[in-house]
């Protein structure tokens, strides 16, 4: 009778791990579209996930730096609401902000033993794929239409355009990879897929959408990728293959020419008159964070408290200086203002410690890295962990991402060692051969 349990427990247990695994791939396919189906989907993976791990699992990636920090994170910002000087609903708020961080070490439990983690980024990029041809049809069939929905925006078909903007270049930047490596193998016939993907991907960028955030990063993960492939001469190929290509962009397209001296034109405006601009209100939010930081430099505001702070700084100041603001469009001050210089330490070494993981010579790897390093740098303009689209590709992308990578991690130490690994995977660098 025991070990007839046994079995069954065995059995549900396999089923519940299955049902994990296919959901974090809707998760992956999802994301991009729907806000509501990725919330429903995340309350089931977490559901099925759970019932399958046990404290050892999850204490084995907790004590790690990757996945430690995340939770360190969230645990200051539980603390930090005992002194935010904000009511319950702020505090509780401000908090919300730092619930995905937590869910980072599930992943990597989860994919050190599933063989599924390769479909999860298939299946992101697939979604992309037809977010991506969905969107040159309507352009080219319907040039300088604005579609309904809510960004209200040309050439954005859903969401807004800082959402199409990272989607489409953290997969045109991970394309590159394969491309590369079929380049040096001269495998001529393998590298037109993603290369072409790449182009549609990264060209939407400079001919229908611009992303100011997607301008400045793009050249970072381009110069990155070269290191990574070829190191130094690789750094220095793709600079010169970069500023060959940019001097090409800047030439045939209008729209990339527009939106840059629209940039700086707001830049200017907000430096002689204190003008109301995009480009003005960064520079603001982030003055005026500094001086928050500054009140506050060890332990912070408080959870929940940057409404409140922006709120003190405006009275009897008009313009600009009077805006209240919820963001302050950088990362690393939405959680120095709230949690101190000890939070925004916590934070950046949590990204270091993703950087690391990710630290491989492989398309695996590569995925990671391109996710954290996107993240680390647009973060200089937005607070994207605390966005819903955004935290959770975060999120998913290292989780998912970092288990895959441990595996490969084990599997080579085991081979190395003349031992098997223990679960056989295919890593997804042999898919793309």
């Amino acid at each position: 009778m025991k070990t007839n349990l046994l079995i069954t427990n065995a059995l549900d247990r396999g089923r519940l791990t299955q049902i994990a695994d296919w959901t974090v791939v809707g998760v992956a396919v999802s994301l991009p579209w729907s806000t509501s189906a990725t919330s429903i989907l995340i309350v089931v993976w977490l559901l099925t996930l759970l019932p399958t791990l046990d404290v050892a699992m999850i204490r084995r990636e907790v004590e790690t730096a990757a996945g430690g920090l995340p939770v360190l994170l969230w645990l200051l910002a539980v603390v930090g609401m005992l002194w935010a000087d904000v009511n319950r609903t702020e505090r509780v708020g401000g908090l919300g902000a730092f619930h995905r961080l937590p869910m980072i070490p599930l992943l990597p439990a989860q994919f050190r033993r599933s063989e599924r983690g390769a479909w999860v980024i298939y299946g992101f990029l697939a979604s992309a794929v037809i977010w991506l041809l969905a969107s040159w049809i309507l352009v080219l069939a319907v040039p300088g239409f604005t579609w309904p929905g809510k960004s209200q925006m040309y050439g954005v078909l859903i969401r807004d355009y800082i959402a199409q903007s990272t989607v489409f270049l953290i997969c045109g930047i991970v394309l590159l990879w394969p491309v590369c490596d079929s380049l040096r193998e001269r495998n001529w016939q393998a590298a037109l897929l993603p290369a072409g993907l790449a182009v549609l991907f990264l060209a939407y960028m400079a001919f229908v959408v611009v992303s100011r955030t997607a301008i400045i990063v793009a050249p970072f993960l381009v110069v990155l990728l070269g290191w990574r492939q070829s190191g130094w001469k690789g750094a220095v190929a793709a600079c010169v293959a970069g500023a060959v290509l940019a001097v090409g962009l800047w030439a045939s397209s209008p729209n990339l020419r527009r939106f840059l001296m629209k940039s700086i034109q707001q830049g200017q405006a907000y430096s002689a008159t204190n003008a109301d601009t995009s480009v003005g209100e960064h520079i603001d939010f982030v003055r005026r964070s500094m001086t928050f930081v500054r009140d506050a430099p060890l332990i912070g505001h408080g959870t929940g408290s940057i409404a409140e702070v922006f709120r003190r700084s405006a009275i009897g100041q008009t313009g600009l200086a009077g805006a209240v603001a919820e963001n302050p469009h950088n990362q690393i001050f939405a959680v120095a203002i709230q949690l101190g210089l000890a939070g925004a330490a916590v934070l950046v070494a949590m990204w270091a410690s993703h950087l690391f993981l990710f630290r491989a010579a492989s398309f695996t790897a590569w995925v990671g890295t391109v996710v954290v390093v996107e993240n680390i740098l647009s973060s200089f303009a937005h607070s994207h962990l605390s966005d819903f689209m955004h935290g959770w590709l975060y999120v998913f992308g290292v989780g998912v991402v970092g288990g895959m990578v441990r595996h490969q991690f084990a599997a080579d130490a085991g081979q190395g060692s003349g031992m098997p690994a223990t679960t056989p995977m295919q890593p997804v660098d042999a898919h793309l051969r």
